[in-house]
């Protein structure tokens, strides 16, 4: 299994749109054979900060998920161009 998170920075003047595009990611990326949990945040507090949770069944699913078309529509395309600041952190479960 790897699971990571993915913090985003945004400006308060891009919040509806970076949400339109997180819906449709989301629901594109939940459709993954190897995606086992995908779920999007906006932190309670900080509505310019964006954390998304992402599992996947393994290594070969992440990348699938990287060069899949609406990971490049939706993220490079879309996020990305938007973000002021990319943080990942990858997980380890306890048992």
């Amino acid at each position: 299994m790897v699971t990571f998170t993915v913090r985003m920075k945004f400006t308060m003047e891009d919040h509806d749109e970076v949400e339109r595009v997180l819906r449709a990611l989301t629901a594109e990326t939940r459709k993954e054979p190897g995606c086992v949990s995908y779920i999007c945040h906006f932190v309670d507090g900080d509505a310019e900060t964006v954390l998304i949770y992402e599992q996947y069944r393994d290594q070969a699913a992440v990348e699938a998920h990287r060069q899949s078309p609406h990971f490049e529509k939706y993220a490079v395309g879309g996020l990305y161009q938007m973000m002021k600041l990319r943080e990942i952190e990858n997980l380890a479960a306890v048992s």
